[in-house]
């Protein structure tokens, strides 16, 4: 393992590269819980590529992500996950490569945390692999969603009581992941259908996800509420706030939100938590 602070500033970087959208709300948190949500970004970002991966079979796929889940939910040892995913270190992205990496940067207390959350997400991404992201109910839709992003509420209130001693409502706290996530299907549906994925329910319109995207908003906005600490609600509303105003954007027909309302956005939030 390379040395802490050398990884640390790796692991940002690593980030910074992934997703800004996370990377900006992480520079908000104070020391011990940056290096946290960095590291528990990164892992779940791991598993996430191999769940996405182009080149990977579905058979793979879910051996790679139960493998991962059991190490992850028992003694993880970096060594023999670098041994697993070694015959695909050519076409895994170095994300997933270097989960080892990332569980090194958590700090002591918060390691089973961030393995937990993170085992139990590979294991329901090895179940919809199986699935083919064939989506059919809402039930399904809300086991889906719950899994690869609802979770990573759960685990950030974790979190929070464990830095800050902040309670948060559980249902809500899942309701801020998947209506983030609600948002990213609306947004990908053409080219999820190009890939043969379907996460719109059975007999659902385009109106039907917004409006269960738009609930679980309205439930990510309360969720915010029971927060008393300014870095941590600032960390919460932003990627809530873009997820807002990209609502409002597709709404509108366009894709996306441009670089500079997302600038805009970050400069409202600031201001607004200020």
């Amino acid at each position: 393992m390379r040395e802490r602070a050398a990884l640390q500033k790796e692991a940002m970087d690593m980030l910074k590269k992934t997703s800004r959208t996370f990377y900006i709300p992480i520079t908000f948190l104070d020391p011990t819980l940056k290096k946290a949500v960095a590291s528990a970004y990164l892992c779940m970002r791991a598993i996430d590529e191999i769940e996405d991966h182009e080149s990977l079979g579905h058979n793979e796929k879910q051996q790679l992500l139960l493998a991962t889940s059991k190490m992850l939910l028992n003694d993880f040892n970096p060594k023999e996950y670098e041994e697993l995913v070694a015959p695909f270190n050519n076409i895994l992205p170095e994300v997933s490569i270097r989960l080892g990496d990332w569980l090194e940067i958590c700090p002591t207390d918060l390691v089973e945390t961030v393995k937990a959350y993170t085992g139990e997400m590979a294991e329901g991404m090895a179940k919809w692999v199986g699935k083919n992201w064939q989506v059919k109910t809402k039930e399904d839709l809300d086991e889906y969603t719950y899994y690869v992003a609802g979770l990573v509420g759960v685990m950030l209130s974790d979190l929070w009581k464990w830095n800050a001693d902040i309670d948060t409502d559980r249902e809500l706290a899942i309701a801020y992941g998947r209506g983030l996530q609600a948002v990213n299907i609306l947004r990908n549906k053409e080219e999820d259908s190009e890939r043969g994925v379907q996460f719109f329910p059975e007999g659902w319109t385009r109106a039907d996800m917004f409006d269960y995207a738009e609930g679980n908003l309205a439930m990510a906005d309360k969720y915010i509420k029971s927060i008393n600490r300014r870095s941590i609600v600032l960390f919460c509303k932003l990627p809530l706030a873009l997820a807002h105003k990209t609502l409002k954007a597709l709404k509108s027909g366009k894709e996306k939100m441009s670089r500079t309302e997302v600038e805009a956005t970050v400069e409202e939030v600031q201001a607004e938590v200020n």
